[in-house]
């Protein structure tokens, strides 16, 4: 890792030069959501060449940002998780996302959706202003994949899987983006059927307030 290095005495640029290459923020991404085995980041990361992958894994671990372990019997299996310095990526990563996400368009040929990156999805577009007093919960389906989302009072849990109990629960696909850029109303979505639910209507018009995608306008500047 040393010899790479930006000749900048510079925090950013010190952290560049760990997290900094093709796929690093990626593999903490991914591992932000919980603890992976190699072929679970090779999955999640379909166009990433396996010599590549074990290279950033070992840079990662040698910069203590991420470590392995072994799982109890009868898994036994050696998984990668963050450590205490990796989690601290977690602000940097959902600013990035949240940066980045109103670039997207249709997905493009090759591009998948992993629930990872949908669990990632939903911590990056949460919007804590709009969840106060709020206590619901979420199950969200996009093709076959499942995460879910529990909100309270301003706070959010995010993960894999289904949510025993969901207020809602949504089952849609490529128009999510849409819903959450605003562009499909909540109850155009429904009478189209790009969106299918079960539970109370007003909820998805929630959902939509609690994660939604921020357009920048093109051109846009910051007033001093």
């Amino acid at each position: 890792m040393a010899a790479r290095s930006y000749g900048s005495y510079c925090g950013l640029a010190r952290a560049l030069e760990i997290v900094g290459e093709r796929w690093a923020l990626l593999i903490v991404r991914d591992l932000l959501v919980g603890p992976r085995r190699f072929t679970d980041l090779q999955r999640g990361l379909p166009r990433i060449p396996t010599n590549v992958l074990s290279t950033r894994v070992k840079e990662l671990e040698q910069a203590a940002v991420i470590h392995r372990r072994l799982l109890p019997r009868p898994g036994g299996a050696i998984v990668y998780e963050l450590t205490d310095r990796g989690r601290a990526l977690e602000p940097a990563v959902l600013a990035l996302g949240r940066w980045g996400a109103p670039l997207l368009g249709e997905p493009g040929a090759g591009e998948i959706v992993t629930t990872d990156s949908l669990v990632m999805a939903i911590r990056t577009t949460f919007h804590p202003d709009a969840a106060r007093g709020l206590h619901v919960g979420y199950e969200l389906h996009l093709g076959d994949l499942v995460a879910h989302a529990r909100v309270d009072d301003g706070r959010l849990t995010a993960g894999a899987g289904p949510l025993p109990g969901a207020d809602l629960v949504l089952e849609t696909g490529p128009e999510l983006r849409a819903l959450m850029t605003g562009e499909l109303a909540p109850a155009a979505a429904l009478a189209r059927g790009a969106v299918q639910i079960h539970g109370d209507p007003a909820l998805l018009t929630t959902f939509v307030a609690l994660f939604r995608i921020e357009h920048t306008p093109a051109g846009a500047t910051l007033e001093a």
